[in-house]
């Protein structure tokens, strides 16, 4: 039951990361003016902003001048919602957390999951990492997880969060300075905050989700160039495969990386 709540919790945020995603890169307030066509300036009635219903129901256009609705509107409302459940799921099922605890880290990965969402979006369509969200992430992250050590008696966790934000702020701002305009400074900035939660999940997470973001965007680079939508010299925005890779270091993170130590004979 915490799960579907989540879940249904997650679609109402996919509908306001439409917002940010849209009004953020513009400059615009999120909360002034409420919704409404970007066409014919109707307010979107109560009953027409429901996550993912409302679009099938008005078949993909306004009520009131039947301008198309982009179908990414639904689809950022459902993938929110899914990995809200998801996040959820893991927190409940398999993260080594109990009580208060467990609630502060499911906040800081549902905290997580919004701002990736979002910061994947905007990047994807304007090759930036706004500040305005990767700046706060940094003191959202830090409370919930430095209160989850705290509440599990474990101080000995915020040493590794710590080091692991420094590792990835460090090795991004070093690639960044050593190839100019290949690696931009909110890379740089989004791994800090990016190596908070990996480091802070342990040092298989850290690597895997490190290395997992260099796949992912290699695969990506591989598919435009397969598909003549890009060449050597295109720029490719990095930050949607740095979350990804995230992501994969940590829900499979630790077991990927005992894995491989196993592998090749270093587990003990």
């Amino acid at each position: 039951m915490v799960t579907v709540f989540v879940g249904v919790f997650g679609l109402l945020i996919g509908s306001f990361l439409n917002v940010v995603v849209w009004r953020l890169p513009l400059r615009e307030s999120l909360v002034t003016p409420g919704s409404h066509c970007p066409k014919c300036g109707h307010p979107v009635r109560w009953w027409d902003n429901l996550p993912v219903v409302s679009w099938f129901v008005l078949r993909g256009r306004c009520r009131d001048c039947r301008e198309p609705i982009s179908a990414r509107y639904p689809t950022v409302e459902f993938v929110t919602g899914v990995l809200f459940a998801g996040v959820a799921l893991w927190v409940l099922a398999a993260a080594p957390v109990t009580g208060i605890a467990t609630v502060t880290l499911l906040c800081a990965l549902l905290y997580l999951a919004a701002v990736s969402i979002a910061l994947a979006l905007i990047d994807l369509d304007t090759h930036t990492l706004p500040n305005r969200i990767v700046g706060p992430s940094y003191i959202v992250a830090a409370a919930l997880l430095v209160a989850t050590s705290l509440l599990l008696g474990e101080p000995a966790t915020l040493l590794r969060m710590l080091a692991g934000a420094a590792i990835l702020f460090v090795a991004y701002l070093a690639m960044a300075l050593a190839r100019p305009g290949g690696m931009g400074l909110g890379d740089v900035k989004l791994a800090g905050v990016l190596g908070l939660y990996l480091g802070w999940l342990g040092w298989g997470s850290l690597a895997v989700g490190a290395f997992s973001a260099f796949v992912l965007g290699g695969f990506y680079s591989i598919a435009l160039l397969a598909l003549g939508k890009a060449n050597r010299k295109s720029g490719i925005p990095f930050g949607p495969w740095m979350l990804g890779g995230a992501w994969v270091g940590i829900f499979a993170g630790q077991p990927v990386w005992d894995a491989y130590l196993s592998w090749v004979g270093l587990a003990g």
